[in-house]
């Protein structure tokens, strides 16, 4: 998982200490809180100069370069969490597939997903994958419409 600074430090102790102490309210929310835990996060920061938590590592090079390292390495789907980096990582055309989670919750205010995405032309998607959960969430995966 890729995460900004602001980001990791929303998700980090929070889900660390609750996987280590059991404490979720349910299920599910234990079973994320073991995965994110055990999962590597690459966090790209110009603050902070360490990371507490075991599997995290502060990238050293830039967005572009760390993130065609990852795409060069065996092991799967990069995650990318927050509101910035996936806007830069669109902008620098690094965005294979999009997924999008849908919650039934309506938040009202914050920063919006995609605000100060800068794109040359309109980037085409196409669905490629729906799954509805039992607590009402939506999964949504799209890929690049290539036509």
């Amino acid at each position: 998982m890729v995460y900004g600074r602001k980001t990791y430090e929303l998700m980090v102790p929070f889900w660390p200490d609750m996987a280590r102490a059991g404490t979720a309210p349910t299920k599910a929310l234990q079973d994320f809180a073991r995965a994110f835990d055990a999962t590597p996060k690459l966090v790209f920061s110009r603050s902070l100069s360490s990371l507490e938590d075991r599997n995290s590592k502060l990238a050293k090079a830039g967005l572009q370069d760390e993130m065609l390292k990852l795409k060069q390495e065996e092991g799967g789907d990069i995650l990318v969490g927050g509101v910035d980096l996936p806007s830069q990582l669109i902008k620098l055309n690094l965005v294979d597939e999009f997924h999008f989670v849908i919650h039934p919750v309506i938040a009202g205010e914050g920063r919006r997903l995609l605000d100060n995405t800068e794109l040359q032309e309109q980037l085409q998607l196409m669905l490629a994958e729906t799954k509805v959960f039992k607590s009402g969430t939506i999964g949504l995966r799209y890929t690049k419409d290539n036509r």
